[in-house]
């Protein structure tokens, strides 16, 4: 188990057997302490991306961000990754175009581009002191259409989005994030090297109703786990769904 990313791995089957309604608690939570992820979608107005691919893009990025070296021990994000993760996992997307996508680009942070589609996650943060550069951005206004994507590739994990939950492309890009996070985590050496050298790259893809219940975990993550190598996102319900959704599913491949 990633060292960094161990606290996530531990806390993992404990979401999963909380009540929905206590992952939204924020009882503990001092609102100038509420740290967060910034994940930047590139979306120009002439020529927007995929979603399909920024979704990819965006997952990628959320992950590449953690284990870049300089998150690791002694790094110069070490600090304030470390603070992140051992509170709650917040991301907050935002979209950006233009001479607004260029400055972010000067923050600390990892940008990935898939089929021409780009993300960049930031340096996790202090929400209050969010950056102007990032401040300014829209949060809202992030759809973008449907598309077709083809088969999913054999050779990268699968992300699998609910079917019954319809979430805009910003708050899909958060939950792929805390997807390709948790999967990490669960994940040995041998297995976390050979997807770094894939450049953390996933397939996201929307299943049929009948598969995702197939192999949703929620009953018995550690068997989910064990057996299909299947770990899931449950969202504390803070924006645009309730509390204790399952939202995403990270499917390993044998």
């Amino acid at each position: 188990m990633n060292h960094l990313l161990a606290p996530l791995g531990h806390r993992y089957a404990e979401w999963l057997a909380l009540p929905a309604e206590a992952t939204s608690d924020t009882s503990e939570e001092q609102p100038d302490q509420v740290r967060a992820m910034p994940v930047i979608l590139r979306i120009e107005r002439a020529e927007p991306p995929g979603r399909t691919p920024l979704l990819e893009a965006a997952a990628a990025a959320a992950l590449a961000v953690c284990l870049d070296e300089r998150a690791g021990p002694g790094g110069e994000w070490a600090e304030p990754m470390q603070a992140w993760l051992d509170n709650r996992i917040r991301k907050v997307a935002r979209r950006a175009r233009g001479a607004h996508w260029r400055a972010v680009q000067a923050l600390p942070g990892v940008t990935v581009e898939v089929d021409g589609a780009e993300a960049r996650a930031l340096v996790p943060g202090l929400v209050a002191e969010t950056p102007k550069e990032v401040s300014r951005l829209q949060i809202s206004g992030s759809e973008l259409p449907p598309d077709t994507p083809p088969p999913a590739p054999e050779d990268v994990p699968l992300l699998l989005l609910n079917p019954e939950v319809p979430m805009t492309v910003g708050k899909a890009s958060a939950q792929v994030g805390h997807a390709t996070m948790i999967l990490a985590s669960l994940l040995g050496d041998a297995e976390l090297a050979e997807w770094a050298q894939r450049g953390y790259r996933v397939a996201v893809r929307t299943p049929s109703p009948a598969r995702w219940k197939e192999l949703c975990p929620v009953d018995d993550p550690a068997a989910g786990w064990r057996d299909q190598r299947v770990v899931a996102v449950r969202d504390a319900g803070f924006t645009e769904v309730e509390p204790g959704t399952i939202t995403v599913l990270a499917v390993q491949l044998h």
